[in-house]
C-alpha cells in the first residue's frame, strides 16, 4: 500500500543540491518530488534569466504554456510583463524571473478538458520554498519584485495583502536574508481586469518604484 506524507511534511529540501550554480539547481529541480504537484504537471518550470541580475521577479506558479515549454513567463502574461518592465525603465533581459511554486497546479473541465489554473496551497508554497531560497542565495539580487498576492504570501507571510502593500519599497527578512521588496499585481490579473488599461498603468507605476530603487 502506497502512503502519502501529510502536507505539513512536504518539502523540497532533500532535493536541493548543496553546491553548484543555477544550472545545477535547475537540473536537480527537474527531479523534485517534494510535494504531489509533480504528479500531474508536465515538468518542473525553474527560474531563468540573468544569473547576476539586480532584480528578481517572483510570480505564483507556471501557467499552461509555461508547463508545456519548461520556462517561466513565456505566455501572454510574460509578454505583458516584459512590456511593462521596459516602460518602467527596467531591461527585461537583465532580470531573473521565477515562481514561488515550480509545478503547474490545475483542474480540468469543459470540452477537451482544458487545464484551468488552481492556486497552490500555503503548504505547497512552503514545500517549494527551498528552491526559491537557493535562487535568491545564488543571484543575490538588490531587489525582489513580488508579482501578486500568492507570491507575496509565500515570501512575506499569510498576512500580506497586495492591494495594501503594492508600489511601496519594503525591507523584509526573507529566507534568512534582509531583502528590499516591491510588490505589484501579477500580470495575468491585468489581462483579466475589467479595465485592463488602468490595471496596466498601475503595474507600470509599481515597477517604476522598483526602477527608482535600483538607482
Amino acid at each position: 500500500m502506497v502512503t502519502t506524507a501529510p502536507e505539513d511534511a512536504y518539502t523540497a529540501e532533500p532535493f536541493v543540491p548543496s553546491r553548484g550554480g543555477l544550472a545545477a539547481l535547475r537540473k536537480a529541480a527537474a527531479e523534485c518530488r517534494g510535494c504531489p504537484l509533480h504528479r500531474e504537471a508536465t515538468q518542473t518550470v525553474f527560474g531563468s534569466g540573468d544569473a547576476g541580475a539586480r532584480v528578481i521577479l517572483v510570480g505564483e506558479q507556471p501557467g499552461d504554456q509555461e508547463d508545456q515549454k519548461g520556462e517561466p513567463f513565456v505566455g501572454p502574461a510574460g509578454r505583458l510583463l516584459d512590456r511593462a518592465l521596459a516602460e518602467a525603465g527596467i531591461d527585461p533581459e537583465q532580470t531573473y524571473v521565477t515562481n514561488a511554486v515550480k509545478h503547474f497546479k490545475f483542474t480540468q473541465s469543459g470540452p477537451g478538458k482544458r487545464r484551468i489554473h488552481k492556486a497552490p496551497s500555503l503548504r505547497e508554497m512552503t514545500a517549494c520554498g527551498p528552491w526559491l531560497a537557493a535562487e535568491l542565495a545564488l543571484v543575490e539580487p538588490e531587489l525582489i519584485v513580488v508579482l501578486g498576492a500568492t507570491a507575496g504570501k509565500a515570501l512575506l507571510g499569510s498576512s500580506f495583502r497586495v492591494t495594501q502593500q503594492r508600489g511601496t519599497l519594503l525591507e523584509e527578512e526573507i529566507h534568512g536574508r534582509k531583502e528590499r521588496v516591491v510588490a505589484t499585481l501579477h500580470p495575468s490579473s491585468v489581462l483579466r481586469a475589467d479595465d485592463r488599461e488602468a490595471a496596466y498603468r498601475g503595474l507600470v507605476s509599481d515597477l517604476k518604484v522598483a526602477a527608482r530603487a535600483l538607482h
